[in-house]
């Protein structure tokens, strides 16, 4: 299993799997993500942002990151912190709890780049996620509601839950 920042030539696949990440939302909750503006991943692409878990040669996850994140964080914001996004399974690879193994990365990666924090966020109502992300070693800090203007269209109107991992010095 590999970690790697995600090419252009990986942007087809990106969206494929957010199409899959969409079709299965449907099957779990009751809101979905909207579809994402291709020149958003493709500048993620460009600034090492977008990355992807490579399985035998496969794309099995992809997710997003970023280093600052105030719409959703507000003033916590300015705290040296990595945020995941759009975290994505492909259906074949489920199972294989890419959260725990990108919790992993995601620690060595913010002490090398001399981070303080984990963050996520979900929609604020979705038990089974947020009993999950807590299971898996967030801390749960509660429920926001995010300022909407420049986030996806999906954000519009709802409340989100927010979780971090403090980065341990050693």
């Amino acid at each position: 299993m590999d970690f790697k920042p995600c090419t252009i030539k990986d942007i087809d696949s990106i969206f494929e799997f957010y199409d899959m990440a969409i079709a299965f939302q449907k099957t779990k909750f009751n809101k979905q993500w909207q579809g994402f503006d291709r020149v958003l991943v493709e500048k993620e692409i460009a600034e090492n942002r977008q990355w992807k878990i490579i399985i035998n040669d496969e794309i099995a996850c992809v997710f997003a990151i970023t280093f600052e994140d105030e719409s959703i964080w507000k003033e916590k914001s300015r705290d040296k912190a990595i945020y995941f996004h759009r975290i994505v399974t492909h259906p074949k690879f489920r199972g294989h709890h890419f959260i725990e193994k990108i919790i992993v990365w995601g620690l060595t990666f913010a002490k090398e780049k001399k981070l303080d924090f984990l963050r996520m966020d979900t929609w604020g109502d979705n038990l089974p996620l947020i009993n999950y992300y807590q299971k898996c070693g967030f801390n749960f800090l509660g429920i926001i509601t995010p300022d909407y203007e420049g986030l996806p269209k999906h954000y519009e109107g709802i409340t989100l839950s927010l979780f971090e991992i403090e980065v341990k010095k050693s």
